[in-house]
C-alpha cells in the first residue's frame, strides 16, 4: 500500500456455518478526494464486533462486493465542509476500509478528555461496546445498588464492560459465563465478577446455579439458547433479562437452535424479558461519559481490549474473536 492507496475490505459470499478468509477480498483503489461537503478520513483503529457474523447472512448491513461497514476512529486530512478540519479526531460507522468519505452528519468528533483516557477507550468501553453494557445495565435490566446479576460472554467487549460497569453502579453478586480457565480467571481476578464458570463445563443451568445458589435478579444476555434457559432458570421473581445478543446462534443457520425449554416461567415468575439495540438509545451517550471518564482519568477504570496491529489482519481479528480469542473488546490498530 501506498500513500495513493486506499484498501477496502468486501465480502465475497455468504458463509454456511464458520465463515473462512475466502470470504473476504482485499480491494485496492486510488484514495478518493473529497466532494463539497464531504471530509477524506484516514482511519486508525477499527472495531470487528459479534454482530458483524450476523450482518455477513443478509444483504443488510453488508452487500456483497461493496465496502463493509463498522465502528471507526480515523483522523481528517483533507476537507471541504468546515464542520470537520484537517487533523480532527472523528468516529464514524464506515469502517473496514484505510480511509473513509464521511459527511458530517456521519462522524463525530472524538471528545478530549485529557490524560487517562486512550484512543482506544473511545470504541470499546466508552463505544458502542460499552454503550450496549451500560444501556442493558440501566434502561433494560434495570439494575439497582446491591442487586446480583449474570453476564453471559462475560470475557468479551460487552460482558467486561458489563461487569466494569456494574460495579460501578453497586451491583451485589456479579457472575458470568465464558469459554475457557483463563477466562474465568481473568473474569474474577482482574474484572471483578465474585464468581464466574467456563460454559464446556457441563449443563450451564447447573454452573450458573452452582455460582449463583441463591439466584439472581437481573441477567445480560449475549448468547441465547441454553444461556438464555439458564438465566430464566436462576432469576427470582420480578426479575429482569436484558438481550442484546445471540453468538450461539450464529453460525447456526438456516436452523437456529430451539428457544429455551422454560419460556413459560417468565409467566410463572413475572420475569420481564427485553430485546434492545444500542443505536436506539444513543441519549444514553453522556450518562456513560459522566459514570466512566471520572474513573478512567483516575485509573480505576482499566480498558479490557485485546489489540491486532495492522489493517491487514482486521479479517484475522474478526475470525479470531469469533472463536474467542481476544479478553474485553477486539480492536485493529493501524
Amino acid at each position: 500500500m501506498t500513500n495513493d492507496t486506499m484498501i477496502t475490505v468486501q465480502q465475497t459470499s455468504r458463509p454456511t456455518g464458520f465463515p473462512t478468509p475466502g470470504h473476504f477480498a482485499f480491494v485496492e483503489s486510488p484514495v478518493p478526494s473529497p466532494e463539497p461537503g464531504t471530509a477524506l478520513v484516514e482511519n486508525l483503529q477499527w472495531s470487528v464486533d459479534p454482530y458483524h457474523r450476523e450482518a455477513m447472512d443478509a444483504d443488510v448491513l453488508w452487500t456483497l462486493h461493496s465496502p463493509m461497514e463498522g465502528r471507526t476512529l480515523g483522523r481528517v486530512v483533507d476537507s471541504r465542509t468546515p464542520s470537520l478540519r484537517p487533523g480532527d479526531l472523528v468516529l464514524h460507522r464506515k469502517g473496514w476500509r484505510t480511509h473513509s468519505l464521511v459527511a458530517p452528519g456521519e462522524a463525530r468528533p472524538v471528545p478530549d478528555f485529557g490524560p487517562g483516557v486512550p484512543l482506544a477507550a473511545h470504541l470499546s468501553i466508552l463505544g458502542g461496546t460499552g454503550l450496549s453494557a451500560y444501556v442493558g445495565l440501566t434502561r433494560i435490566a434495570r439494575l439497582q445498588p446491591g442487586e446480583d446479576l449474570f453476564v453471559s460472554a462475560a470475557a468479551g467487549g460487552v460482558g467486561t464492560a458489563a461487569g466494569r460497569l456494574a460495579r460501578l453502579l453497586g451491583a451485589g453478586r456479579l457472575v458470568g459465563s465464558t469459554g475457557s480457565a483463563g477466562k474465568v480467571a481473568y473474569l474474577t481476578g482482574e474484572v471483578g465478577f465474585d464468581a464466574a464458570f467456563d460454559y464446556h463445563g457441563g449443563p450451564v443451568t447447573e454452573l450458573l446455579a452452582k455460582a449463583a445458589p441463591d439466584g439472581i435478579d437481573a441477567a445480560l444476555e449475549g448468547v441465547g439458547g441454553e444461556h438464555l434457559e439458564a438465566a430464566i432458570d436462576a432469576l427470582r421473581e420480578y426479575g429482569r433479562i436484558a438481550w442484546v445478543g445471540a453468538v450461539g446462534q450464529y453460525h447456526s443457520l438456516p436452523t437456529p437452535p430451539p428457544a429455551p425449554r422454560n419460556l413459560f416461567d417468565l409467566v410463572g415468575k413475572s420475569i420481564r424479558l427485553e430485546g434492545f439495540l444500542v443505536r436506539n438509545h444513543m441519549d444514553a451517550q453522556e450518562e456513560l461519559y459522566d459514570l466512566a471518564v471520572p474513573h478512567l482519568r483516575s485509573g480505576a477504570l482499566p480498558l479490557d481490549v485485546t489489540v491486532t496491529e495492522g489493517f491487514e489482519h482486521i479479517v484475522d481479528a474478526f475470525l479470531g474473536m469469533l472463536r474467542g480469542g481476544n479478553l474485553g473488546k477486539m480492536l485493529v490498530a493501524a
